[in-house]
């Protein structure tokens, strides 16, 4: 174990010990992890995992944008993906993009080339690797059907390209050989106007600014929609928009989002999310599937009523 710390620490990239997750997930909110690491590269990443021992837990992060860490933390070594964000142009509508490279960069890189078809990213707050992980989407627009070819990293550090045809997705889910996580993609974005792609752009990004509460933290969307009907409508129709435990609330705005009006608990934010569950459940008989992943030990017990 102890020469597995050494190489940790050794590393070029921002390594941190018990580092609050508040700092690094859009909620605001979160317990802390027993070990923050970003790799300055890919090599110091295959040095990571080469190192890391094999049942030691692994967070994935990115932008922290589908992420709670509950507020006793998670015990284990998460790998931030920021420094992994390159992206370039590989063929005429071929584009080689690192997991940690921001979707709305992805989406305005592409566009300023002269490529259209990938401008919903612009409207997904995370990174390519949760993208990817899975199948986010906007506008109407999904992520793996740009997807040509994927590279994986596993618990050995070893990286595998692997055809987008050994994946299967649908909404908001992907299954396939998920070794350890996504550490590039190459996409395909057609030809086509930059001046119409970009404009594109700016008509998805007044839209979302128009119906969601993007000023103030979140998660984004926190429930898939269901077959035929809107997680927003059947949280609205059950009467709670506006409702609060402690500091998280239900947005006013969109009622699929939970919003941190202040120093909201990740422990709170979790019971609420449940709580409107639990309430879909019984006044409409609709089941509403989280998209946000939830991690780590809770500080205090789960509520067992939250709204009287």
């Amino acid at each position: 174990m102890s020469d597995w710390l050494s190489i940790v620490d050794g590393l070029a990239g921002d390594v941190r010990r018990d580092e609050p997750m508040a700092s690094h997930v859009s909620w605001r909110a979160g317990g802390p992890v027993r070990r923050y690491v970003r790799p300055a590269d890919i090599a110091e990443l295959r040095t990571l995992f080469r190192a890391m021992p094999a049942d030691e837990p692994v967070l994935w992060l990115g932008l922290g944008s589908n992420l709670l860490v509950r507020d006793g933390g998670f015990a284990g070594t998460a790998i931030a993906t920021q420094s992994l964000a390159g992206i370039e142009r590989i063929a005429d509508d071929r584009f080689r993009v690192e997991a940690g490279a921001a979707c709305n960069k992805v989406a305005r890189f592409t566009a300023k080339a002269g490529a259209v078809g990938a401008e919903f990213l612009a409207g997904i707050p995370g990174t390519m690797g949760g993208a990817l992980a899975m199948n986010a989407g906007a506008f109407g627009g999904e992520t793996w059907p740009l997807v040509v070819a994927v590279e994986t990293i596993d618990r050995n550090g070893d990286i595998r390209r692997r055809s987008a045809d050994e994946f299967a997705h649908g909404y908001r889910h992907v299954e396939g050989p998920m070794d350890a996580g996504f550490v590039t993609c190459e996409l395909r974005v057609p030809r086509g106007d930059t001046e119409a792609a970009q404009a594109n752009i700016k008509a998805l990004l007044a839209r979302r600014n128009a119906t969601q509460p993007t000023g103030q933290p979140s998660c984004g969307s926190v429930f898939r929609n269901p077959d035929g009907d809107y997680a927003a409508r059947l949280i609205e129709a059950a009467g709670l928009k506006g409702r609060c435990l402690g500091a998280a609330c239900v947005s006013e705005k969109h009622a699929n989002f939970i919003i941190n009006t202040g120093d909201a608990l990740a422990d709170d934010i979790e019971d609420l999310l449940l709580a409107v569950r639990a309430q879909v459940k019984a006044r409409f008989g609709v089941e509403l599937c989280p998209e946000v992943r939830i991690v780590g030990e809770r500080a205090k017990p789960f509520a067992t009523e939250v709204f009287q």
